[in-house]
């Protein structure tokens, strides 16, 4: 009982810390939306700045009764007896390995028909309401389709492996499956852009032209390898834009969804690209497996002393079934009990983020111009409705770039300096 005491204690913790951070945002954005910030004056209109703060309520308003929910299925599934209850159907299966997965693919298709809803409705109603929403109903269902099915392609063989090395490779077995993992990790990064990314959007080659040349040169004033400049069509799901890398090694790609292209000129283009291409200068991506890696490896030894404590069973509602082994249910219980007891340090994330944008801005701001990325931002800010005025300490649990304001007056600090 003294951990299912604990239990409660971090869920009641993690949910009121949230719910606090969700009503401080919803206020702070609220009494800050009759007046643009002197740092966006002439810059956003006063109706952008409203819509961007009604947005930002909408969403987070919508985040709330989402942690209702999820509250709500994580003490149904582990208390209230909903694992118990799949255990007893998936341990006929027979072999241990077999009804270990079939627990866990149980336990992920009930928890994505969950969610499923309220996916719809931020699709369909809050991002429609706003004017974000491209996507079809048939491309909203058929890519929750493709998902359970890529996660069953996927997810399945590297279930088994990690399963079958908890059975049979002793007391270490999480040192195992831990390389299993973290190079499952790896296989994914370099296979996503071809393999994985292609099967929900179309990627074409950006097209020749002034605003290729000019990537290019900066890729060879930086010095940067790349396997191909693409244009995905983000556009038939969102109206929302972005840019990113992808890839590792020889297989990095840039890519450019083709609505920030139709927006940005192309001096904003090439130094959204110059920040983008910072976070690899910096070794960002390095440092970030770095980081990913540790705490897996701390996370998967904790599991290894989990494994065989009763009490870590018992006192989250479920018997585990000793005949087909207790690997699977293990897993999720940890996977879904992990995030409230790591809540309290979110933060810690959120600077480590935040201090690796800086380093990009400062390096794009060398590669191209401060103020051509502040024009760049101010105009993303603009068209993604990203209010620019976030509560700090909402803020600093949940975003990973720096507000708005701290951000633009960073780079102008470093434009002055040019």
């Amino acid at each position: 009982m003294v951990f299912t005491i604990l239990f409660l204690m971090m869920v009641a913790l993690s949910v009121g810390l949230r719910l606090w951070l969700a009503s401080r945002q919803i206020r702070h954005i609220a009494q800050h939306s009759d007046a643009v910030p002197e740092a966006f004056t002439g810059q956003i209109k006063l109706e952008a700045h409203q819509k961007a703060a009604r947005y930002s309520i909408a969403k987070t308003r919508l985040g709330m009764i989402n942690l209702f929910i999820e509250t709500a299925v994580l003490l149904g599934f582990t208390l209230l007896g909903g694992l118990q209850w799949i255990q007893s159907h998936t341990a006929s299966m027979g072999h241990g390995l077999l009804s270990g997965l079939a627990l866990v693919a149980a336990v992920g298709f009930i928890s994505s028909l969950i969610d499923l809803p309220l996916a719809y409705y931020k699709q369909f109603k809050l991002e429609a309401d706003f004017g974000f929403n491209r996507m079809t109903k048939a491309l909203f269902f058929g890519d929750w389709v493709k998902g359970l099915a890529l996660g069953a392609a996927i997810g399945a063989p590297l279930l088994l492996v990690v399963l079958y090395l908890m059975r049979e490779a002793g007391p270490f077995w999480w040192v195992a499956a831990w390389l299993v993992w973290f190079g499952f990790s790896l296989l994914m990064m370099w296979l996503f852009p071809t393999v994985i990314a292609p099967l929900f959007n179309k990627f074409t080659p950006l097209q020749e032209g002034d605003t290729r040349n000019r990537i290019l040169e900066l890729l060879k004033r930086c010095g940067f390898d790349s396997d191909g400049l693409f244009v995905m069509d983000g556009s038939k799901r969102s109206s929302h834009g972005n840019a990113y890398f992808s890839g590792m090694g020889k297989a990095k790609r840039i890519v450019f969804f083709d609505t920030l292209l139709s927006r940005l000129n192309d001096d904003q283009i090439e130094a959204v690209l110059a920040h983008e291409l910072g976070h690899f200068k910096k070794k960002h991506i390095t440092k970030h497996l770095v980081f990913s890696g540790l705490s897996s490896f701390v996370l998967f030894f904790v599991l290894g002393q989990l494994l065989t404590a009763p009490w870590f069973y018992s006192d989250l509602g479920v018997t585990p079934d000793f005949i087909n082994g207790p690997h699977a249910m293990a897993l999720v219980l940890f996977a879904m009990t992990l995030p409230y007891f790591t809540f309290p340090f979110r933060p810690l994330l959120s600077w480590l983020s935040r201090k690796h944008e800086f380093e990009a801005d400062e390096y794009a701001a060398q590669q191209s111009a401060a103020q051509h990325l502040v024009s760049a931002l101010v105009k993303l800010y603009e068209d993604n409705a990203s209010t620019l005025t976030p509560d700090r300490l909402h803020s600093a649990f949940y975003d990973s770039h720096p507000p708005a304001a701290i951000r633009i007056a960073h780079l102008k600090s470093l434009g002055a300096l040019t």
